[in-house]
């Protein structure tokens, strides 16, 4: 049985930090250099600048996010809206997503085994 192809793209946000893409890689199979064997993308989409950050656990993800949120918001002068990721376990974490709340930030999830819904930070990585 072949798939169909995926129907239609979405919307490209229309300000910077509207909406931010994000995708989890890993892990290598050469450690970096400090034992990193993850990194984590995350892409502004109107943009489409991305910031890559690498990390030694998953776990790091949510601290590497605050990271790059206080970079961009503090550059750009705005905040982020709506952050898309994967179901990834980093991204499922109560803490990171009570922080998204707190934040008002909307967190988009795109359903399992969809490269199409979160295409631009799966083509980037």
């Amino acid at each position: 049985m072949i798939k169909r192809s995926f129907p239609g793209k979405d919307l490209r946000a229309k300000t910077s930090l509207e909406l931010v893409r994000s995708n989890l890689c890993g892990p290598m199979n050469v450690k970096a250099r400090g034992g990193y064997e993850y990194f984590i993308s995350f892409i502004d989409d109107y943009s489409r600048y991305g910031h890559v950050y690498l990390i030694q656990n998953k776990s790091d993800s949510f601290e590497k996010f605050k990271e790059y949120k206080a970079e961009v918001e503090n550059e750009l002068g705005k905040t982020i809206k709506t952050l898309r990721s994967d179901r990834g376990g980093e991204y499922m974490d109560l803490r990171f997503q009570d922080y998204l709340i707190e934040h008002g930030i909307q967190s988009q999830l795109c359903a399992p085994s969809t490269p199409q819904q979160n295409g631009v930070s799966k083509r980037r990585n």
